[in-house]
């Protein structure tokens, strides 16, 4: 899988890029709680402090996971869930407004987009990962 020149550092940028975004993501979740837990609240989501904690950490241990190589095919599959989740449930432009439905359009794709790249990321982890830690299950 790796055997092109340069595929190994190609995949491993993937990695970074793919998964530091997500983890970053996630550690904002911690930064700016409050209006994050607000706006969860608005969205009708239960425990809207909690979920929005336990999401940043999920997409911490996630990002992470396909960073650093470790149970790359369970944390990329619990982004994956957790995008598609998201994305119906945060930013559903088929009930909002005029004004809010191009934003939360744009939202709801990146969601799903984000997921299948997770996805790539499950069926990726068959294999031995370079310049990764390769810890599995």
């Amino acid at each position: 899988m790796f055997d092109a020149a340069g595929a190994d550092l190609v995949f491993l940028l993937a990695r970074v890029f793919f998964g530091g975004v997500l983890a970053f993501t996630g550690v904002n979740h911690f930064l700016d709680t409050d209006s994050m837990a607000e706006y969860a609240a608005y969205k009708g989501l239960p425990a809207p402090r909690v979920s929005v904690l336990a999401s940043g950490a999920l997409l911490i241990g996630g990002g992470l996971s396909i960073v650093l190589g470790v149970m790359p095919a369970v944390g990329a599959g619990l982004l994956a869930i957790f995008l598609v989740v998201s994305a119906v449930t945060m930013h559903d432009f088929w009930a909002v407004d005029d004004e809010q439905r191009q934003d939360e359009f744009t939202h709801f794709l990146k969601n799903v987009y984000g997921a299948a790249g997770a996805l790539a990321f499950v069926v990726a982890a068959n294999v031995p990962w370079p310049y990764a830690l390769n810890l599995g299950l």
